[in-house]
């Protein structure tokens, strides 16, 4: 059937997909010319198997393959998008699978303004005054809060606003321009120091090692211990590598680095001849992925989500197949042109050396620091099907069903807050409640990266629920209940004391308390109970304030939901101001609502 399918492989551009005997994908790739790129992973005489020139992965991959499917496209860029949406969707065991699909922050400068301050911000607008530094990875908030620290600069964004010198300008963190205590000259000073620290951030680690200093030595070891932690930050997040370029140019420059199951990527931002922010993550679960690949994916997933300021060229430390495919891709979606090289000699050969030999020193420093991982432990311990790199944890919570929430918390080396989720529920019982989210949250699944592994607040029961939910929309997760140890009918969470048991389809498994296993998913159910305990006590107070606001004399559904409107929650209706509520009550429904609210 497959040496058929191959036979008649139409020659245009489309996306290919190989299946197992079983009907599960393996992998997804495109083609300019599906025919001809198709039929070179294999020869076909004697008999047809694997072509001798595949990489170890592919050649595996191919010896699996049973069936095969294809998808046609107008142009080979079209086939590029597809292939991209269809991986992240679907997830084939044999491509690289880059969790990390975000838009990075950068600091911005708003030189339009009398006193600019800095902000940290996602999206960035093509406006000549304003100044853009990044983006960051990691430390963002760090070096914002060292800024501020460091630099007597307009502390906050209403400070300006004011009309007399705050709390900041007493405690000596702002020199007082809203009573213009400082000359727009001077400050623009100041302003540049700290910009000229934001480049160099060894100039601002330097500055609050100094400010460190002089906190101990004045007993303000409270002082002194944020400040260490901002530095630490910072320094984490800086990868110092000399620059000695002959011009002041704009470009991006990638280099990975790919060996025992790892990859190491790292990313430099040059912005007028200068290293302005990096990039480095280490990815896990990388066998033998080859370079081409790897690239492709790197850029076209960060150019997907981060194209502000794509500079006119990009340098990358290896040669790569699909560096046309990026480009088109660049042009068509953003209407940039940029060129993607590989240079051989020079002073960008030399800095796609010192990249790369950074991210292997990365590489290193994870192996060294993940010698005994824990999502490999669990892997191992409980026979899961994947490593669970990404974890849903689900809770959900109520008061004899009054107000019930649901929620969902993600675990990636690191709680993701942006990925948290509430559901709003209607499910009376524990079991009803978790069918609705669980269910939910399946549905979108066509829109967010699936899971690894989920982990359930509860026991067999709700386990089993969720394999037949799962099941039924034909998904296959790792799934583990972790069931609260009750003492006197209540459940007893006391670290490493708490004797939770874990279910599987299987049946329960129980830990030793001080397991390290036991206490990582006790960590992750703790977290999700706090975040619907905290999401229901919102919703709880919301119904709360609503209702007591349907009591007011004088004030309708629609006045109701004209007021949420304007101030997007009860609790900022009932700390409204009495001029705000005249505006949109009109004069006497707004002094009556204002009495209401006051009494």
């Amino acid at each position: 059937m497959l040496e058929k399918k191959l036979k008649d492989l139409p020659d245009s551009a489309g996306v290919y997909k190989f299946f197992n005997q079983s009907g599960s994908l393996l992998y997804i790739g495109k083609a300019k010319f599906l025919k001809r790129r198709v039929k070179s992973y294999f020869r076909f005489t004697p008999s047809l198997a694997g072509s001798s020139t595949l990489s170890a992965r592919i050649a595996k991959m191919i010896s699996e393959a049973y069936d095969l499917e294809y998808i046609l496209c107008a142009h080979e860029y079209d086939a590029l998008i597809l292939e991209n949406s269809l991986i992240k969707e679907l997830k084939p065991k044999y491509n690289i699978l880059l969790r990390d699909d975000k838009t990075y922050p950068y600091i911005s400068l708003d030189m339009r303004t009398d006193f600019p301050r800095f902000e940290i911000t996602r999206k960035v607008e093509d406006i000549a005054k304003i100044k853009y530094f990044g983006p960051f990875s990691s430390g963002a908030k760090e070096i914002l809060q060292a800024l501020y620290l460091s630099y007597k600069l307009v502390q906050k964004k209403s400070c300006i606003k004011g009309k007399k010198t705050c709390l900041f300008y007493q405690i000596q963190k702002c020199h007082g321009p809203c009573e213009g205590k400082i000359t727009k000259e001077d400050y623009m000073q100041i302003l540049l120091q700290a910009k000229d620290a934001l480049i160099d951030r060894r100039k601002l680690i330097k500055k609050m090692q100094e400010m460190m200093q002089e906190a101990v030595d004045t007993l303000r070891f409270e002082e002194a211990a944020l400040l260490r932690d901002v530095t630490k930050a910072i320094e984490k997040s800086l990868h110092v590598i000399e620059l000695d370029l002959a011009k002041a140019e704009n470009f991006d420059l990638f280099a990975i680095v790919n060996e025992n199951n790892l990859a190491a990527i790292m990313i430099l931002f040059i912005r007028d001849g200068k290293l302005v922010s990096t990039i480095n993550k280490t990815l896990k679960n990388a066998t033998e992925f080859d370079l081409d690949e790897f690239y492709k994916r790197v850029m076209l997933q960060f150019y997907n989500t981060n194209p502000q300021s794509i500079p006119h060229k990009i340098y990358t430390a290896h040669d790569f197949e699909y560096k046309n495919d990026i480009t088109s891709f660049i042009i068509n979606k953003f209407g940039i042109t940029t060129h993607i090289l590989h240079p051989k000699i020079g002073d960008k050969s030399a800095l796609c050396k010192r990249a790369l030999h950074n991210a292997r020193e990365d590489l290193e420093k994870y192996k060294k620091e993940k010698m005994t991982d824990i999502h490999e432990q669990l892997q191992e311990y409980f026979h899961l099907k994947k490593t669970p790199l990404r974890i849903e944890a689900f809770d959900n919570s109520h008061i004899s069903g009054d107000s019930p929430v649901g929620c969902m918390v993600v675990y990636e080396d690191g709680f993701i807050k942006e990925a948290y989720r509430k559901f709003n529920l209607l499910g009376r019982d524990e079991y009803a409640q978790m069918q609705e989210m669980l269910k939910r949250r399946i549905e979108h699944f066509v829109h967010e990266p699936t899971p690894d592994l989920w982990l359930l607040d509860g026991g067999q029961a709700l386990v089993n629920l969720a394999k037949k939910l799962l099941d039924i929309k034909g998904y296959d997760i790792d799934i583990i209940g972790i069931a609260k140890e009750k003492r006197d009918a209540k459940a007893y969470r006391a670290k490493s004391k708490a004797s939770d048991l874990l279910y599987l389809l299987s049946g329960a498994i129980k830990l030793e308390t001080s397991d390290k296993m036991l206490l990582f998913l006790q960590k992750i159910r703790d977290e999700s109970h706090r975040f619907a305990i905290s999401s229901f006590r919102t919703r709880k107070q919301n119904k709360d304030l609503e209702l007591g606001l349907k009591y007011a004399s004088g004030i309708g559904e629609a006045s109701i939901k004209k007021l949420l409107l304007y101030f997007g929650t009860f609790e900022n209706i009932y700390n409204a101001h009495l001029y705000e509520l005249q505006k949109l009550l009109g004069e006497k429904n707004g002094d009556n609502f204002y009495k209401f609210l006051n009494t």
